[in-house]
């Protein structure tokens, strides 16, 4: 399939989707109560966990299309820009998968029957394993901090390109 030069709706309606869910999904997670050895999920690690499964699924159907409708990378950027653009989008793509795969590990290994927005009842992916629960939850939150980074780089990367280079590179994701 031949590139093509901009992000087209599918592309950006699933960009902004994630990006919405980021911005609901950090502040859940920093605010929710700690959790101890024996607590049940609450209400707020319900949401939580649901929005993570939301977002793994919209991340994998955006690298899905990522893949089957490539966009070329802007012609206008010097080759360190396109480098580092890519790296970075790649990134985020695997930071996001790591995300939200230990944390749905993390709720498996607490041994855990979690929900999806109590709506049906989600499948657990391994077993009740209290020292396997510890390392993914240093994993978990290792992962989600290096996420943090990685869209803070992205975000300031856009910034930049609308604010500094005063280019059109943002517009490619921009709706309309």
């Amino acid at each position: 399939m031949t590139p093509r030069l901009h992000y087209g709706t599918p592309a950006k309606i699933l960009h902004w989707l994630v990006v919405a869910l980021l911005a609901i999904q950090y502040p859940i997670g920093w605010l929710m109560p700690d959790l101890h050895a024996n607590t049940p999920p609450g209400t707020p690690m319900i949401l939580h966990i649901s929005f993570g499964l939301t977002i793994l699924a919209l991340i994998v159907v955006r690298f899905v299309w990522r893949l089957t409708h490539p966009v070329a990378p802007e012609s206008s950027l010097p080759p360190w820009q396109r480098l580092s653009s890519e790296a970075v989008h790649w990134a985020l793509y695997v930071m996001v998968l790591a995300t939200t795969i230990t944390g749905w590990l993390f709720a498996s290994f607490r041994g855990w029957s979690v929900s999806y927005f109590y709506l049906f009842q989600l499948p657990m992916l391994a077993a009740r394993n209290p020292a396997g629960n510890r390392a993914i939850d240093g994993l978990h939150q290792a992962s989600e901090w290096l996420l943090l980074i990685l869209i803070v780089v992205h975000v300031g990367a856009a910034l930049a390109h609308i604010f500094v280079y005063r280019d059109r590179v943002m517009q490619r994701m921009l709706p309309g």
